[in-house]
């Protein structure tokens, strides 16, 4: 994993209430880190990304995030999309799908 956590101040994470990123401990980047790397998506380093982006986006995405390098940013902020599982959205499609007389044991 390029820079690890000594390139980091601080780790990101999404709230589960508001979706918002927000500063969490090292475990979160970890772990996102090593799922990334675990389902083949940090694999050899061949591809390039560029684009032009407000030098504020960047700046305020890396105090929010911690992270302080573009690359470590990038591929945190891919790493989170990729392997985002829509969880939300999928427990709202199956919402009222489960028979309420069923018994939980409770």
């Amino acid at each position: 994993m390029r820079g690890g956590s000594d390139a980091l101040k601080a780790k990101v994470g999404r709230s589960a209430k508001t979706g918002k990123f927000v500063v969490v401990d090292a475990t979160r980047f970890e772990a996102v880190m090593k799922a990334a790397e675990h389902s083949g998506l940090l694999g050899e380093k061949s591809a390039r990304i560029g684009g032009r982006i407000s030098p504020a986006l960047l700046e305020q995405a890396k105090k929010q995030t911690g992270i302080q390098t573009a690359t470590d940013l990038i591929e945190f902020a891919l790493a989170n999309v990729a392997l985002d599982d829509d969880f939300g959205k999928t427990f709202s499609e199956v919402r009222g799908t489960v028979d309420p007389s069923l018994k939980l044991g409770f």
